[in-house]
């Protein structure tokens, strides 16, 4: 059944789980089974991540929680 990817760059573990219930709830609402919904998160830096030309860890400095 579905296999979600999501790229984001690095988030507090206890975030986590939320977004994963949220994501399952999106896909239970349309008839697929919770025990069917695989979720994978890719956490990349954001010195690993950039937009045009620029790393996000410099183009997103006040984002500091996050990271």
């Amino acid at each position: 059944m579905p296999i979600v990817t999501v790229e984001m760059w690095p988030i507090p573990d206890h975030w986590k789980a939320g977004l994963m219930e949220r994501i399952t709830e999106a896909f239970t609402q349309v008839g697929i089974p919770a025990e069917a919904v695989t979720i994978v998160i890719h956490e990349t830096p954001k010195e690993n991540w950039g937009t045009g030309g620029e790393q996000h860890s410099l183009r997103h400095k006040e984002n500091r929680s996050t990271n």
